[in-house]
């Protein structure tokens, strides 16, 4: 029986799943499968002391997200999501490392509300995309500040909520420090707390 450390030491080296084999993807799915037959926390979305909080992500199966390394001279670097509980809103944010003074930006801000114990509706409200340096992006939770004060960024900044964007997420997997999510598209998203 796999456990939680062995799905850690499956996924290291494998940069968020961009250096995954199918070989790899199949062991990291089996770990997760096993994982989740665990899960500590049978009510996930009921459990916001665990959920709020901000998360890094080590492994997705996400083809939007990994595709994002495929663009020329970009590479994909952190990607980060923070999760405001009381106020139902996600913070997504992904790091895009180009030429020198090029970094990029994608940030997406949503709302969710749980629909049963383990799934939440997720509706995507705005977009920011940019460069960190005329973002003034200095690390993930100061900007996130900056988009919960609704300030408005020099960059392409647009509201999504007209545009019928939404998904669904099955928290799967929750504990204290990781998480482990199933989207509507397949999507497989294996996320760790970090502390600032």
């Amino acid at each position: 029986m796999l456990g939680k450390a062995e799905l850690l030491e499956a996924i290291a080296g494998k940069n968020r799943g961009l250096l995954a084999t199918e070989r790899d993807q199949l062991a990291i799915l089996a770990a997760i499968a096993q994982l989740e037959d665990r899960n500590p926390t049978p009510r996930p979305t009921e459990a916001s002391d665990l959920l709020d909080g901000n998360w890094r992500l080590l492994y997705t199966t996400s083809r939007g997200l990994l595709n994002i390394d495929q663009f020329p001279l970009l590479k994909l670097g952190q990607i980060y999501q923070y999760i405001r509980a009381a106020e139902a809103k996600i913070y997504n944010l992904a790091e895009v490392h180009g030429l020198p003074y090029l970094e990029g930006l994608v940030s997406v801000a949503a709302r969710f509300q749980a629909v049963s114990e383990r799934r939440v509706e997720v509706k995507f409200e705005r977009s920011v995309l940019g460069l960190q340096r005329l973002l003034g992006y200095q690390w993930p939770s100061q900007f996130v500040q900056r988009l919960e004060s609704g300030e408005k960024f020099f960059a392409i900044d647009f509201s999504i909520a007209d545009r019928d964007q939404k998904g669904w997420l099955d928290i799967t997997y929750l504990d204290a420090d990781l998480r482990i999510g199933r989207g509507n598209e397949g999507s497989v998203f294996v996320l760790t707390k970090v502390r600032e």
